[in-house]
């Protein structure tokens, strides 16, 4: 079960990653929310149909169209997205406009355009694709459910030669508010490329879409492969967490020592990172990085790692910024990116060199 990345199309708060660079310095952002750059959607999306998109549906269909524009493929035989909150601007509207017209005289566009599938169903429309199409809500492992799929998918039907797979989510000032009264975000942080300086209670919030097309068949634009994914549930314990990241090593015949980055979720969170720590200090594993000070978290948070994979594996080279220790990468071969949840849904996915 092994994909090619041939093509991809990103939407995150760093404008010079988005277009497939990795800049000498990141974009820094000050205090605890980074919001993604838009691209000039008109060139990707009809002005009369921009204007009644939602946030998430011009970032999510912006970014899987770029990545078909980015490819050779018109129309690919399936589209796979994740979300983990879906249409949350389109939902709140339309609950607002309940509460203000007493019910009566309601608008239909956002509750149309509220519904989880929107974005596939989209660019489906734009593609004039009619084959396979389905969306996955499972919070934050809604993006490697959708890559899951698309593996299996390309795996067992030999008709189906590319699939268009990603995610999306927004973050919503009403959002925003929610989660930080929970206690998700800080408040003592000084911008994004300070996350960890020092660690402590809470994160930065974040959003993005992430697509990427994946082939059964190795090409001469193949940035990355994708050899395998797999999720775990609440693990019980540290020692439980490594045996399932053994697990996943073995069954892909490598050791730790074949890897040559681990890209984490770590985020500033004091009680969410000493779970990477702990884990990898067992592995006697100490190359590690992480990303969510270029993007924030989220659910899907997980694609944009995915995409700097693949950019690090098609470059052969990871920059300083991504390492916890501050040294560049220059050999990478074969990427491990483990990510989770406030220790909830733990997500491995292995990406290899074409």
């Amino acid at each position: 079960m092994q994909a090619y990345i041939t093509s991809t199309g990103v939407i995150s708060p760093q404008a010079e990653i988005n277009a497939g660079n990795f800049p000498e310095t990141p974009q820094l952002y000050e205090g605890n929310r980074l919001k993604c750059v838009d691209p000039d959607y008109k060139e990707h999306i009809p002005a009369a149909m921009l204007r009644r998109m939602g946030r998430v549906l011009k970032l999510g269909v912006g970014a899987g169209l770029i990545c078909l524009k980015n490819s050779s493929i018109e129309v690919p035989d399936g589209i796979i997205t994740g979300t983990g909150l879906g249409c949350v601007e389109d939902s709140e509207n339309f609950l607002i406009s309940i509460k203000d017209n007493n019910e009566n005289f309601l608008t239909p566009t956002p509750f149309i355009q509220s519904t989880h599938n929107s974005i596939s169903g989209q660019i489906a429309l734009f593609s004039k694709c009619h084959h396979y199409n389905f969306t996955y809500v499972h919070r934050s492992f809604s993006f490697e459910s959708a890559l899951l799929d698309a593996l299996m998918q390309l795996d067992e039907k030999t008709e189906t030669k590319n699939m268009l797979v990603g995610s999306a989510d927004e973050l919503t000032d009403r959002l925003f508010i929610i989660l930080q009264r929970l206690g998700y975000w800080r408040n003592d942080i000084e911008s994004n490329l300070h996350l960890l300086q020092p660690s402590s209670k809470g994160t930065i919030a974040g959003e993005g879409a992430s697509f990427f097309l994946l082939s059964n068949t190795k090409t001469p634009d193949c940035h990355a492969a994708i050899a395998d994914v797999a999720m775990f549930y609440k693990p019980e314990n540290t020692e439980e967490t490594k045996k399932q990241i053994q697990a996943f090593l073995d069954r892909n015949n490598i050791s730790m020592n074949d890897v040559d980055v681990v890209l984490t979720g770590i985020n500033g969170d004091i009680s969410n990172d000493a779970v990477y720590y702990d884990t990898f200090k067992m592995f006697d594993f100490d190359n590690l990085s992480y990303y969510k000070h270029l993007c924030g978290e989220y659910n899907t948070s997980s694609a944009f790692a995915t995409y700097i994979a693949s950019l690090a594996l098609k470059n052969n080279t990871l920059p300083s910024y991504f390492n916890l220790k501050g040294k560049q990468t220059n050999k990478v071969k074969r990427v491990l990116l483990y990510n989770h949840f406030f220790n909830v849904n733990h997500s491995l996915v292995l990406l290899n060199q074409c």
